[in-house]
């Protein structure tokens, strides 16, 4: 039986990317995957920011490889390891004190949606209170509580029951420029007439990547915190897709120079693509007991080590923070340069460092440019409620090279799709 076959026999309809990406993978390398038949594709997808040191990186497979060969604990539930307290120390020591954070770090389990369910439930009981305020075109998760903040209807309506004790407001820009939705936001709960119980917390990223790219400007994200405090609401920052240095810094947040009281991350948290996830917690409000939310994969120690290894270095200085802050400039120019020479394609341009995004108004031709893409040796997902934005994420540690190559495809593929869809002609660059 050929392996995609067995796929396609045994595995259930609920998967999706083998559909947009339809080869069998075999091998990684930096910011390469290869297929069973060698074939690479240059990645622009990094695992969904999980893989933002890239793929099989020497130094983190080293520190796997030396661990696991001097037969060292692979699985503790939350006992205590060597481990688990080196990388406590080494992600207090590099990311949380230099940053003037003093968060307490729990474990609730191996997913970003995990670790969302765990900032919901210490929120509602420091609070006493039920409702959270989430946003338009939100994406948290895909578990029950992680999934009532979500926007997304289509993959809200895969819970089969309603989804409650949650409220939705709009998303900073969602009613159109000059609309201040924190002014908005602070009018409903000041009115005991809106309908809105009085919120335990509010959940929000700083950069909405599943959303469409839709970025919230620090003085929003400031806003919303004056405004947690006002209404003595907890504020919790989902940092899974855009944390990890995706924006530049290591926290999305930095740039607004927010506090929440509680951080949700993940995927790039273990370095390496091994499951590992924290929700960061505000001493006064670690009020959880004794394993009160517990479960079976609560830290893998492998992970922990190549955490530890990943912070230590890329996170030792600023040289790497300013490298993706540079990457970033370079892509962003170039997609600007991309919408002015296909004027006819109506695309706009958005993003933060290496998460960046180009929107076009006729919905198909985003779709139309990743399989083309593909096609082409690109691996590169959409994003938005109607897929209608191409999203680019590559590993940060990308080659320069590599980035062009990337870019230089995306070009080939908006042409192609133009006329596929018979929009318009382009034209030469300057035009």
């Amino acid at each position: 039986m050929q392996l995609m076959e067995a796929i396609e026999r045994y595995e259930s309809e609920v998967r999706s990317y083998v559909r947009s990406f339809p080869t069998v993978f075999e091998k990684a390398k930096g910011s390469y995957l290869y297929d069973i038949n060698g074939t690479a594709y240059l990645d622009f997808f990094a695992g969904a920011s999980v893989l933002n040191y890239g793929h099989n990186h020497p130094e983190l497979k080293k520190a796997l490889i030396d661990y696991l060969a001097g037969d060292n604990i692979t699985h503790s539930l939350d006992m205590a390891s060597r481990a688990r307290a080196e990388f406590l120390i080494t992600f207090h020591e590099k990311i949380l004190e230099p940053r003037g954070l003093n968060h307490r770090v729990q474990f609730p389990g191996p997913t970003g949606s995990n670790a969302v369910e765990s900032a919901l439930k210490i929120a509602r009981k420091s609070k006493g209170r039920e409702n959270i305020i989430a946003f338009t075109n939100a994406f948290h998760g895909m578990t029950l509580g992680s999934l009532s903040v979500t926007g997304n209807a289509f993959k809200r309506a895969g819970a089969g029951l309603p989804l409650t004790h949650s409220d939705r407001m709009p998303f900073d820009g969602y009613l159109g420029e000059g609309f201040d939705t924190i002014d908005y936001l602070d009018r409903v709960l000041d009115d005991s007439g809106s309908g809105v119980d009085q919120p335990a917390a509010v959940i929000t990223e700083t950069i909405q990547a599943e959303g469409g790219v839709n970025i919230a400007s620090t003085e929003w994200l400031r806003h919303l915190q004056q405004l947690c405090r006002k209404h003595d609401m907890l504020l919790i920052v989902d940092d899974i897709q855009a944390g990890c240095g995706r924006t530049g810094t290591f926290f999305s947040f930095e740039e607004a120079g927010l506090d929440p009281d509680l951080i949700t991350i993940s995927k790039s948290l273990s370095g390496y693509g091994l499951p590992l996830a924290v929700t960061l917690v505000k001493p006064q409000y670690d009020i959880w007991e004794p394993g009160e939310h517990n479960g079976t994969f609560r830290g893998h120690n492998p992970a922990f080590v190549t955490a530890k290894r990943a912070i230590e270095l890329f996170w030792s200085d600023q040289a790497f923070s300013h490298e993706v802050t540079a990457k970033g400039r370079h892509v962003r120019e170039a997609l600007e340069k991309l919408a002015r020479k296909y004027p006819e394609a109506s695309a706009k341009v958005r993003g933060r460092g290496m998460l960046q995004a180009i929107e076009f108004a006729h919905k198909e031709l985003a779709g139309t440019v990743a399989k083309k893409a593909f096609k082409h040796g690109l691996i590169i997902e959409t994003a938005g409620p109607a897929d209608a934005v191409l999203k680019l994420m590559p590993p940060l540690t990308i080659e320069q090279a590599d980035v062009d190559k990337g870019l230089q495809i995306i070009d080939r593929c908006i042409i192609e799709a133009m006329h596929d869809l018979g929009i318009g002609a382009p034209r030469a660059a300057g035009q």
